[in-house]
């Protein structure tokens, strides 16, 4: 395979997950989301889309670095971290919104924000550029489990 179908099938993939877990985002954001009540922090529905976009195409390129990298005793390791939580990605998106439960996405979002820091430790003894890609996605899905435990605890 071509390093441009390796590129494209990576960002394809983190794309492909974000749409994905929009699924049921989308509806849940006008009917039941709309009704919880959020942090003063919380931002506009509106910055979400533009800013998980970014980060699916940031984390594909990650992936696509260390894909396309020699081999090494850590890129079959970083690549299964990186698809876990890809996995937790999307599966935080089914429990949130899909199953409508706020602590659920807590359960599953500490995980995924753990897994995105060993990704990157993996990731880094690879590929320095690759880790530093993914930096902004651990920021906001830190900044994202800030925001869920503060819904959890403004919706009792």
């Amino acid at each position: 395979m071509s390093k441009y179908l390796k590129l494209l099938a990576s960002v394809v993939l983190c794309e492909g997950a974000g749409i994905f877990g929009s699924l049921l985002t989308f509806s849940s954001i006008t009917s039941w989301y709309i009704n919880l009540n959020k942090p003063f922090f919380n931002p506009p529905n509106s910055i979400f889309g533009p800013v998980w976009t970014i980060l699916y195409l940031l984390m594909g390129i990650s992936l696509y670095l260390v894909w396309v990298s020699p081999k090494s005793k850590f890129k079959k390791i970083g690549i299964k971290l990186f698809l876990a939580q890809l996995g937790l990605n999307v599966l935080w998106s089914l429990v949130f919104f899909g199953g409508k439960s706020p602590i659920g996405g807590l359960v599953v979002i500490l995980p995924l924000a753990f897994l995105i820091y060993k990704t990157i430790k993996s990731f880094g003894n690879i590929s320095k550029t690759s880790a530093i890609l993914l930096y902004p996605y651990l920021a906001w899905v830190s900044f994202a489990t800030i925001l869920n435990l503060s819904i959890v605890i403004l919706n009792p």
